[in-house]
């Protein structure tokens, strides 16, 4: 006896931490290097006007909404989709979190050379 069986195809579904994990990564490593650039165009800024953006790539560089994503894929069996979203995103916030070091550092040894100077 043959039976026909009908199997439930759930539609995809779009996995948007995925997507939030590339912006965020995106600004991670965006951020820095545009507070420096505006430093340079804005009449009277000067370089370390620039210091506020460390704090919003060290936020920006979250690696949670790219575990969160995985963690989407995972229960969907892989149907989720975003693995290259993520893996960008998690690339790029590891890139913001190098700059926010860098920056910190940076920020750091300049004010403490400008203490010694005086």
């Amino acid at each position: 006896m043959a039976v026909q069986t009908q199997t439930l195809v759930q539609p995809r579904r779009a996995n948007y931490r995925a997507w939030l994990a590339f912006l965020f990564g995106l600004v991670a490593a965006a951020t820095i290097p545009a507070a420096v650039e505006l430093t340079r165009k804005i009449p009277g800024a000067a370089l370390l006007d620039a210091v506020w953006a460390i704090p919003v790539a060290a936020v920006a560089a979250s690696l949670l909404f790219a575990r969160g994503a995985n963690g989407a894929i995972a229960r969907t069996l892989e149907r989720a989709g975003g693995s290259l979203p993520i893996r960008l995103g998690r690339l790029l916030a590891g890139a913001g979190i190098c700059l926010t070091l860098s920056a910190s550092i940076a920020v750091g040894l300049y004010e403490l050379l400008l203490r010694l100077e005086h």
